[in-house]
């Protein structure tokens, strides 16, 4: 049998006694493209977190191929997070998408920015040099998107990538989601309002309500 990428068990989060996530058990597979999906406050951006490794539950485990994960461990360096409102740094787009890439010391950095750039549709002859002030709200999205999939991450997580995004942007994102996967062998796992979108690139959608996983499709 296949060990799952990352698995929860027996899962409980608490925010000053009110539980937010109650989850028995849910494994994500290696290479999977995988949706949440829920009303506000179902749970979902609380998931991410813990899938994340930003925060640990109030109770139950967390294994990551195979082995118990603890939040803020060496871990957190084979999973990133791609909020809705990405953060850019003050700089051109070359340097930001760069950044993950100089602190780890990895080399042949202008070959890997560009080709992480052309994977979100952003042509590098045209975007490499613009600074953060110059980008549209999709741009900034795929440039966020680019400095994530550029680490080679084992799992990336995307908290609502599609909102307030014009439709061409929203299937930019969509190629590039697949291209994660295909590329750069990263299993995704998403959270969105959007459902024609979600649909369209998830291969199965866990469906959440008031902190329970009430359905999979």
């Amino acid at each position: 049998m296949t060990t799952p990428l990352i698995s929860l068990d027996k899962i409980r989060q608490r925010y000053s006694e009110r539980t937010v996530l109650d989850i028995d058990h849910l494994e994500f597979e290696e290479g999977s493209i995988v949706g949440l999906a829920g009303p506000n406050g179902s749970g979902k951006s609380t998931l991410l977190r813990l899938l994340a490794f930003l925060e640990s539950p109030k109770q139950g485990t967390i294994t990551f191929l195979g082995r118990p994960a603890q939040a803020k461990s060496t871990v957190n360096r084979q999973v990133t997070l791609l909020v809705q409102e990405p953060y850019l740094l003050k700089r051109t787009v070359f340097a930001n998408v760069a950044y993950g890439l100089r602190i780890r010391g990895k080399n042949d950095i202008p070959i890997k920015v560009a080709r992480a750039l052309e994977i979100v549709g952003l042509a590098p002859t045209v975007f490499a040099k613009r600074q953060w002030y110059e980008l549209s709200g999709g741009e900034v999205q795929r440039v966020a998107l680019a400095a994530r999939l550029v680490l080679k991450p084992k799992l990336l997580l995307m908290d609502e990538p599609t909102a307030s995004l014009d439709a061409k942007s929203a299937e930019l994102i969509h190629q590039a989601v697949l291209s994660a996967r295909d590329e750069y062998g990263a299993s995704l796992v998403i959270a969105s309002h959007d459902m024609p979108w979600l649909e369209g690139v998830a291969e199965r959608i866990h469906y959440l309500d008031s902190g329970r996983l009430v359905r999979t499709v």
